[in-house]
């Protein structure tokens, strides 16, 4: 038995497409030029979803740190992690104005 169709859901002014009218529909960015402009149609079809990508990404890694640490960085409430990242940037670029290259550990340069 046929099921009855929901009265409050059937639109006169817009009907349920047929097979018909799938086969003579085209894309939006074959028709839109011709009826509003190539550059209205080109602003409209642009994609905008999410955010913008950065020029430089951060890259997701798993870390191990110690207890003290990480509960110093999390008491500083959000945004914890980027705060680590600065620490951890900053010591990189003094690092890289003391000496060139690794320094070899007083342990490592006893068993050369």
């Amino acid at each position: 038995m046929a099921r009855k169709p929901n009265p409050e859901l059937i639109d006169e002014e817009n009907p349920e497409w047929t097979d018909a009218d799938f086969a003579r529909a085209r894309p939006a960015a074959e028709v839109l030029p011709g009826l509003i402009g190539a550059e209205a149609a080109a602003r409209l079809l642009k994609p905008k979803r999410g955010r913008p990508p950065k020029a430089v990404r951060k890259r997701a890694i798993n870390i191990r740190l110690s207890p003290e640490v990480l509960e110093y960085f999390r008491a500083t409430g959000p945004g914890w992690q980027t705060r680590v990242d600065e620490v951890l940037k900053s010591h990189v670029v003094r690092g890289a104005k003391r000496a060139p290259g690794r320094r070899r550990s007083a342990r490592r340069s006893a068993r050369a």
